[in-house]
């Protein structure tokens, strides 16, 4: 079980607004253990958001898409994910008790539609205005609003998925090289990764503002278990080639 997210909605693309669920995503599964395989940015284009969801239902990966849940023209997520999941639209008992509470005799069906999820969704509780998102089957819907996403994400975390807690746990420990190129550091990187199946080794260059190569940071993360052997190995190995290190 992979974890991706889909973050979806013409505003972001076109810059109006700028994202704040992909960082919050990946602070969210860190904390408890966990990471993000994948994540993908899709505007408001009805045929290629139910593509997008039709694979990734078939994937059985565990994914959170943010936006496009409301009742407005631009709005497709609900209706996409009942086509990719060929389910159609109900008006969710839930999610109608929820409605209902909020707006009470303005419980409009306009605003009923936003609780019109595919036949087999649960809803998943909106602690700031109480119009629920869904979950089917692996899949966990939110709204755009970041305010509203966090908690909803984080419940749906604690209460589905804390048998996976600490699944992914991971540590990270890295040195910056001088003096070398990457294509130069690729023998050390392929022997150390080789030797430590459970680490990846990472090679991030930076370069100053006119081009000029200042340093490599080389590093190791993965298993906490084999990270301090394999950082140690990864040292050795560049030390071995001649190449400062610190």
């Amino acid at each position: 079980m992979a974890f991706g997210a889909f973050i979806i909605g013409d505003e972001i693309l076109v810059g109006k607004r700028q994202d704040r669920h992909l960082a919050f995503l990946i602070g969210a599964l860190t904390k408890r253990g966990l990471r993000l395989a994948w994540a993908q940015y899709l505007g408001d284009d009805a045929v290629r958001l139910a593509a997008a969801l039709e694979r990734s239902f078939a994937s059985g990966d565990v994914v959170f898409s943010f936006g496009g849940i409301g009742a407005t023209p631009d709005d497709h997520t609900r209706q996409c994910a009942a086509v990719a999941a060929r389910a159609p639209l109900h008006l969710h008992p839930d999610a109608e008790r929820e409605i209902r509470a909020r707006f009470g005799g303005d419980a409009t069906p306009q605003r009923l539609k936003m609780g019109e999820f595919p036949e087999g969704a649960r809803i998943i509780p909106n602690p700031v205005n109480r119009i629920p998102g869904f979950s089917l089957h692996e899949h966990h819907f939110v709204p755009g609003f970041p305010q509203m996403a966090a908690p909803m994400v984080e419940w749906v975390l604690d209460t589905q998925y804390k048998q996976l807690f600490d699944r992914d746990r991971w540590a990270e420990r890295s040195i910056l090289v001088y003096e070398a190129g990457e294509s130069q550091l690729i023998p050390a990187m392929e022997a150390v990764g080789a030797r430590f199946p459970e680490v990846k080794v990472f090679s991030l260059p930076s370069m100053g503002e006119d081009g000029s190569r200042i340093h490599v940071e080389l590093g190791v993360r993965g298993n906490p278990a084999q990270v301090g052997d394999a950082m140690e190995a990864l040292r050795h190995a560049v030390s071995e080639g001649g190449f400062p290190y610190k």
